[in-house]
C-alpha cells in the first residue's frame, strides 16, 4: 500500500473516531443550560425534533411513536424500540420535552 493510501485510511478512520466520540457525548453545554449552545436555543424556541434521541442520526418523520402526548421521532424501528423499553432515558435529549423541565 502506498503511503497516500496509508495516510487516506489513517485520515478516514480519525474523522470516524471523532465524529462517533461526538454523538456518544452530546452537547455538554445543554447541562448548563448555556447560552451558546445552538441545541438548547432551537429547543427554548421550540423547534421540531430532527435528531433521533437514541443514534443522534437525523430522524425518519415515518417513523414515530406518542410519549406523553407527544411525537417523538426516530431515524430506524430498531431506536423506537430501544425508546420504549425505557423512555425516561432519552426524554431529556429531546426539544419537545424541555419546557417540561
Amino acid at each position: 500500500m502506498n503511503s497516500k493510501k496509508v495516510f487516506l485510511s489513517t485520515m478516514a478512520l480519525f474523522v470516524s473516531l471523532l465524529l462517533v466520540s461526538l454523538i456518544v457525548s452530546g452537547c455538554k453545554c445543554c447541562d448548563k443550560k448555556s447560552e451558546k449552545c445552538m441545541t438548547h436555543d432551537k429547543a427554548s424556541m421550540g423547534m421540531e425534533q430532527t435528531v433521533c434521541p437514541i443514534s443522534g442520526m437525523a430522524v425518519n418523520k415515518d417513523i414515530s411513536t406518542t410519549y406523553k402526548g407527544k411525537t417523538v421521532y426516530f431515524c430506524s424501528p430498531a431506536c423506537k424500540t430501544e425508546f420504549e423499553k425505557n423512555p425516561e432515558k432519552y426524554t431529556g435529549k429531546l426539544p419537545q420535552f424541555k419546557s417540561d423541565m
